[in-house]
């Protein structure tokens, strides 16, 4: 390939292991190998994505399907998934054993950090509705990314907002305590993880290179499913403040969400019907107005990997 085009790349939320795969396509030649020269700058929530990609301060980033969805419908914006990184959602509240956290129920009256752009805060009402629990009752903390572990560890909240594939990195900081995982998709099984967002802009006018990237992304985060030891050791080398140990085991709990049982499609596959399915979930929720979103507000199907 003759030219190489900078595009600059979001990751979901700061640089812990399951953002990995996105170095391991680096470091692999992945990129290089599609003719992109990719810089790669940590993401701080759903929201804040979403904003920086339709502002056109990054080409690509990753967003969580329904915050997306709930986001979008509340504000239009210029952008478009392209791609499934979990084809499950991985969102979750974590406290720790022997803390005040045993079931969804006993959120009420407790205070939660998160970052305020966060999928599991822009999420928490359909699945507090789920859980039978008032949404209202439970205090989110706004809170920087790298700050939630110790806030948990020290006892300030009772509980974090964090994706399920955390749990190794809030056990690893409080130093050997179990983490108590509430997983959003317990409760609501239907809905995806993580997507690739990008401009509605780029998709429509440079489509090719909207699938080099995601194809180049994709092949990262198949071969670090498939070598999460190498891939953990790859995020360390870029991101040396991260524990190499904790970021493979996030990228093996990754597995059953990016390629989970009985899933039979390519990696990254995205199904209309169940995008459909989720946003009358969400209207029925009241997350989202009626008639406020369709499938193709969301997703450009015609860039998602096919069979």
């Amino acid at each position: 390939m003759g030219t190489t085009t900078k595009v600059t790349y979001l990751t979901s939320f700061s640089t812990f292991g399951r953002d990995a795969y996105a170095y391991v396509a680096q470091e692999k030649g992945f990129f290089t190998g599609a003719g992109l020269d990719v810089t790669i700058n940590p993401g701080s929530g759903t929201v804040d994505v979403l904003k920086l990609v339709a502002a056109g301060r990054a080409h690509f980033g990753v967003a969580d399907a329904t915050g997306t969805m709930i986001t979008l419908a509340k504000e239009k914006m210029p952008v478009i998934a392209v791609a499934a990184v979990q084809q499950r959602t991985v969102a979750a509240i974590i406290g720790l054993e022997g803390g005040r956290i045993a079931t969804p129920a006993d959120l009420i009256g407790k205070k939660v950090a998160d970052s305020p752009g966060s999928t599991v805060k822009l999420m928490f009402p359909l699945y507090a509705k789920a859980a039978g629990i008032d949404p209202g009752k439970v205090e989110f903390v706004p809170s920087a990314p790298p700050a939630l572990p110790q806030l948990l560890v020290s006892g300030q909240v009772d509980a974090i907002g964090q994706f399920v594939v955390g749990k190794p990195l809030i056990e690893a900081a409080a130093s050997g305590r179990k983490a108590v995982v509430l997983p959003y998709g317990d409760l609501l099984p239907d809905l995806y993880g993580n997507m690739l967002v990008t401009t509605r802009d780029l998709a429509d006018r440079d489509p090719e290179l909207v699938r080099r990237f995601s194809d180049a992304l994709l092949k990262g985060l198949r071969y670090s499913i498939e070598h999460p030891d190498e891939a953990g050791q790859i995020l360390r080398k870029y991101q040396p403040t991260q524990n190499s140990d904790v970021a493979s085991a996030e990228m093996r709990l990754m597995t059953g969400y990016s390629r989970p049982d009985g899933f039979g499609g390519p990696l990254g596959a995205v199904d209309e019907g169940r995008i459909g399915t989720i946003i009358q979930l969400l209207e029925q929720a009241q997350a989202i107005p009626t008639g406020s979103l369709r499938p193709a507000d969301l997703v450009n199907f015609g860039l998602v990997p096919k069979s």
